[in-house]
C-alpha cells in the first residue's frame, strides 16, 4: 500500500520491532482519531515481511470496530482478515473470544501468532481472580501463547480498580507504563487531530417552584450546577425535555452551518441517553428542518446504517451505545453531548469521534453541553492525557473524580476562555431561545410538583484547551 504514514506511526512500529526483540508484548497509548488501527495493520505487514509472524488475530469491543480492523488491515496486507481459508488471519470480538473452540486457540501454538487488542482498557486481568471474562480469556488463551502482542488504547484506564490486561505497572506507585505515548497535544501540533472547542451552556437564573397541595414555595439558582446540587432535579431529566435539548441543538446546528460553508460534507453527532431518548431528539432535529439518522445498539442493521452514513450528505446522526469507541466517520466536527453517562472514560471517547482530520480546513472540533459539574471537570482536563488518579493502579477503589470549579484556568497545559452571560444571541454562536418550563409530576398525590424556569439569561463558557 503507497499511502504514506504519519510520523508517529512510524516512530511507532520502529520502536515496535525493537521492542519485540526483547519482550513480545507492546503497549501504545495515542490519542482517540490518531489512526492506531493503520498503526497495527502496517506493524503486522512488516512482521511478516520480516518473516517473524505467520498469522494476524484482532480483538475489539464492538462489530463496528472489528469490521475497520478487517477493512483496513486487508487493505494494507492485500490479504483477507475474515477467518476464512486462505486468509492471513481474522478480527472477533472480545465477547467471542469464549466461544471459540479449543481448535481455533491451538493455532497460537501451531504458527507464530500476531495478536492485536483494540481499547485494551475493557480487559481487566492480570491475576485470574481479579480479571473480567475478557481478561481472563486474555490470560488464559494468549498471554504465554503469542508469538507477539499489540495492545492499544486511547484512553488506557478502568473506572475500577483492577489492572488492565497486558499492561505493565510501575512499583510501588502503580503508574501504568507505555511503551509508546501519543498525546492529543502532539497529534494536534502534527495536524492528527483537530484542537478540540468544548462549550458549556449554563443559565444565570433558574427557578424552581415545588407545590404540595395548597402550599406553594419558589427557589431561585443562578446556575444549572446550583440547581443540580440543591434540588431534587437531576442532570437525566433535564436532558430528556425539549426545553433542555432544543438549546443544545441549536447551538450544535449553528456551529455545523457555519462548518459546512468550508467543509460541505461536515456532520454532526448527537449522542443520546436511550432509544426513547434518541427518538425525542430526533424529532427535534426533524422540527428544526433537520435530517438525521438513529443508530442504537438495537438496530439490526447498525454497521449497515453507520457505513451508509459515513459517505452520505446526511448532516446529523443520533446515536446510543454506538460511535462512542472506535467507530470512524472522519467528516463528524460536531458533537452535542446528551448522555446520561457522567465517567471520564466515556466523555474522552466520545470527543474523539469528532477529533479526526480530513484535510487542512478542518482543524477545529466542537463539543455542545450543559454545565454540570462532573462533565465540565473532564472538559477541563483533556489536555492531560494520563489523569494521575486514574490511570493509575491502586489497592484501594479509585475514588469518584470530584471536579474542582475553576472558572479562569485550565493549568499549565490549557486555557479557559470565558464568555459570561453572553445571550445565545450574541457574536459566538448567535442563536435565539424562548424562556423554557419543564414540570415534573410525581405519581402519587402527595408528592409535591416542581416546575422549572430558564430565564433567556443563557451564558456561555468555552473551553480551548490547546
Amino acid at each position: 500500500m503507497s499511502r504514506s504514514l504519519r510520523s508517529w506511526q512510524n516512530s511507532c512500529i520502529a520502536k515496535a520491532l525493537e521492542h519485540f526483540t526483547v519482550t513480545p508484548h507492546f503497549f501504545c497509548q495515542a490519542t482517540p482519531g490518531a489512526g492506531k488501527t493503520r498503526m497495527a495493520a502496517e506493524l503486522a505487514n512488516r512482521l511478516l515481511e520480516q518473516d517473524r509472524i505467520d498469522l494476524v488475530l484482532c480483538f475489539a469491543p464492538s462489530c463496528q470496530v472489528v469490521e475497520g480492523f478487517r477493512s483496513t488491515f486487508s487493505e494494507v496486507l492485500g490479504r483477507r482478515l475474515d477467518g476464512q481459508i486462505g486468509a492471513v488471519g481474522g478480527a472477533y470480538t472480545y465477547q467471542a473470544m469464549e466461544y471459540r473452540d479449543e481448535g481455533f486457540w491451538q493455532l497460537l501454538d501451531d504458527y507464530r501468532v500476531f495478536v492485536v487488542f483494540d481499547e485494551i482498557h475493557h480487559c481487566a486481568g492480570h491475576d485470574p481472580l481479579l480479571s473480567n471474562a475478557w481478561g481472563q480469556q486474555i490470560l488464559h488463551r494468549v498471554q504465554d501463547r503469542a508469538a507477539f502482542t499489540l495492545a492499544l488504547s486511547g484512553t488506557p484506564w478502568r473506572s475500577d480498580d483492577k489492572a488492565i490486561a497486558l499492561a505493565r505497572y510501575s512499583s510501588p506507585e502503580g503508574h501504568l507504563i507505555c511503551d509508546y505515548r501519543y498525546g492529543l497535544k502532539d497529534a494536534i501540533t502534527d495536524g492528527v487531530c483537530r484542537s478540540p472547542r468544548i462549550v458549556l451552556l449554563d443559565n444565570q437564573k433558574v427557578k424552581l417552584t415545588e407545590e404540595l397541595g395548597a402550599d406553594s414555595s419558589v427557589r431561585l439558582f443562578p446556575s444549572i450546577a446550583r440547581l443540580l446540587g440543591e434540588s431534587p432535579v437531576t442532570y437525566e431529566e433535564l436532558l430528556r425535555h425539549d426545553e433542555v435539548i432544543n438549546p443544545i441543538l441549536d447551538l450544535g446546528r449553528s456551529k455545523l452551518n457555519e462548518l459546512r460553508q468550508v467543509k460541505p460534507d461536515a456532520a454532526g453527532l448527537v449522542v443520546a441517553t436511550d432509544i426513547e431518548h434518541a427518538k425525542q431528539i430526533a424529532l427535534a432535529l426533524e422540527g428544526m428542518g433537520e435530517k438525521c439518522r438513529i443508530v442504537t445498539n438495537k438496530t439490526t442493521d447498525a454497521q449497515q446504517v453507520i457505513n451508509a452514513f459515513r459517505s452520505s450528505a446526511c448532516r446529523w446522526i443520533v446515536a446510543v451505545g454506538m460511535i462512542s469507541e472506535g467507530t470512524d466517520i472522519p467528516r463528524l466536527q460536531v458533537c452535542c453531548y446528551l448522555s446520561r453517562i457522567r465517567t471520564e472514560l466515556h466523555y474522552r471517547q466520545v470527543l474523539g469521534r469528532v477529533l479526526r482530520r480530513t484535510g487542512e480546513w478542518d482543524h477545529q472540533a466542537w463539543l455542545f453541553m450543559l454545565a454540570e459539574p462532573t462533565l465540565q471537570g473532564f472538559a477541563e482536563r483533556i489536555a492531560d492525557d494520563l489523569p494521575d488518579d486514574l490511570a493509575v493502579l491502586r489497592e484501594v477503589q479509585i475514588p469518584g473524580f470530584n471536579p474542582v470549579s475553576r472558572s479562569n484556568s485550565m493549568g499549565a497545559s490549557g486555557h479557559v476562555e470565558g464568555i459570561e452571560g453572553a445571550g445565545l444571541g450574541g457574536p459566538e454562536l448567535g442563536i435565539g431561545l424562548q424562556a423554557a418550563n419543564i414540570i415534573w409530576q410525581g405519581g402519587v398525590a402527595t408528592e409535591p410538583i416542581y416546575q422549572v424556569s430558564f430565564s433567556q439569561h443563557y451564558r456561555q463558557q468555552l473551553l480551548a484547551c490547546f
